[in-house]
């Protein structure tokens, strides 16, 4: 947990220094909370300003302390600290991810906005990190050199107004099809469906904040929104991921035992 902790650590601390050097001054995010339907309460603090868009990011952090907290499972002693260290890392990120967006909604400024999209990238890349441990064992340089790809994919937002979302979508797609191949090769009925509700929480993510303001027309969507039940969606998105991963973790050394 420390180790994962202070990996974590490190990413955010250079982010955040990239991030206030102005290299991503250029950018486009929204900094006005007309992006939201959800509309404002002016007698609420900042961090408040918009309440449910602002409290979902609770369930992000619960969900994280949960999995931070279970142990890993792993029938090889040595293996099972890799275990842990690769949930831990996607635990930590669950838990860091919801303050940036918090913080961004408070303040409406450009380096918390930036940082929520970019942090968004390395979180999907950590699917195929995991998905490439459950095959093959832990391999630090591939971890590495995956989660400084997906860093450094964040520049297309320099390049183009829909940089960002075209290196979400690869990574989307990427995480995706990592997770149907492990799932192929390692899996059972009750990863499958810890799969397919991950996938289908993904797709509510993407589907609901798209149609936020559409949707707020409707008065089931007036005070919780579509982007409020996107953030729902993606928590839930992180947690039947910990569970089909976590899963597979523990399928994938018996299953090679049985073809040995």
């Amino acid at each position: 947990m420390k180790a994962a902790l202070l990996h974590v650590l490190i990413a955010l601390v250079l982010c955040i220094s990239v991030a206030t050097s102005g290299v991503f001054n250029s950018v486009l995010v929204d900094l006005t909370y007309d992006h939201y339907a959800e509309k404002t309460v002016d007698y609420l603090p900042g961090f408040l300003a918009m309440p449910f868009n602002s409290l979902v990011n609770l369930g992000y952090v619960a969900v994280g302390v949960y999995w931070l907290l279970r142990r890993a499972e792993d029938r090889d002693d040595n293996n099972k600290q890799h275990a842990a260290y690769v949930k831990d890392v996607f635990a930590v990120m669950a838990i860091a991810y919801p303050l940036v967006q918090w913080v961004r909604l408070a303040t409406l400024s450009r380096v918390p906005a930036v940082l929520d999209q970019w942090f968004t990238l390395p979180i999907f890349a950590w699917v195929p990190v995991w998905c490439g441990f459950i095959a093959h064992g832990w391999r630090p340089r591939h971890a590495l050199a995956a989660e400084t790809c997906s860093l450094l994919s964040y520049a297309l937002a320099l390049a183009h107004d829909r940089g960002f979302e075209v290196a979400l979508a690869c990574h989307v797609v990427l995480a995706v099809t990592e997770g149907v191949l492990a799932q192929r090769r390692f899996g059972d009925a009750l990863s499958l469906r810890y799969l397919g509700l991950a996938v289908l929480s993904c797709f509510g993510f993407v589907a609901l904040k798209v149609l936020d303001h559409a949707l707020a027309r409707y008065w089931p969507f007036r005070h919780l929104t579509g982007h409020f039940w996107s953030k729902v969606c993606d928590f839930l998105q992180f947690h039947y991921s910990f569970c089909f991963l976590t899963r597979l973790t523990s399928l994938a050394p018996k299953r090679e035992e049985k073809t040995e």
